[in-house]
């Protein structure tokens, strides 16, 4: 397998004694204790702008679940910036947007990880009509599949409040995990971030946050 990208590194898997990759753990935990019974298979992970660390969050949830032997499916479907291809140092011609586009097959576009238990499904060739893809049959097609399939499916999206994509998916799912960077979002855009998911019928099942610069992470649910 493609050994993890230098610039991108997975934290639960480089170093996963440290207070960081602790954090994970305690949101994964902290994710079953607040689905009070209910199946929380499918989990969107969202911000409300850029650069708040909810890639970083998913690879790092997944991994975490990954570690506690669930077989589980890392989703990108952040079709317009895609990131999860790179932090682990896979090619990106073959993934969603070619599946949803009716060019491959499942089988052809998910790929294993370097981490046991992790497969990957990268976003694919960019698209121009990336919500339209996402909202298609096809993906509800797509995700009923890999639910079938997969423990956990963990959905790396775009933020909430610059795309709809985030929305579509986050109705679609069971959950939704919003990232914050700790002193970034303001009361009054965090009160958006909220009424949004609201309106998209979505389930908020936590808030994670982030303070990046300190490399420092606590997780609350």
């Amino acid at each position: 397998m493609p050994k993890p990208s230098t610039n991108f590194p997975i934290m639960m898997k480089v170093n996963p004694h440290s207070p960081i990759s602790e954090a994970y753990r305690s949101l994964r935990f902290n994710i079953e204790c607040s689905a009070l019974g209910q199946e929380a298979k499918i989990i969107t992970v969202t911000s409300s702008g850029r650069g708040e660390g909810k890639t970083t969050t998913a690879i790092n949830l997944a991994v975490a679940y990954a570690q506690i032997g669930k077989k589980v499916i890392l989703l990108d479907a952040d079709l317009r910036n895609p990131s999860i291809h790179v932090a682990f140092s896979q090619e990106n011609e073959r993934g969603l947007t070619n599946y949803l586009g009716n060019q491959l097959a499942l089988n052809e576009t998910i790929r294993e990880s370097y981490i046991e238990n992790l497969s990957i499904l990268t976003s694919g060739t960019l698209r121009q009509n990336p919500s339209e893809l996402l909202a298609s049959p096809k993906m509800d097609v797509l995700l009923a599949e890999l639910r079938a399939n997969y423990d956990m499916v963990i959905v790396d999206t775009p933020s909430v409040l610059t795309l709809t994509d985030a929305k579509v998916l986050a109705a679609k799912c069971d959950g939704v995990l919003l990232v914050v960077e700790y002193g970034k979002v303001k009361r009054q855009m965090a009160k958006k971030v909220k009424e949004e998911l609201m309106l998209a019928k979505a389930k908020l099942i936590g808030i994670v946050l982030n303070e990046i610069k300190n490399y420092h992470v606590d997780a609350y649910l």
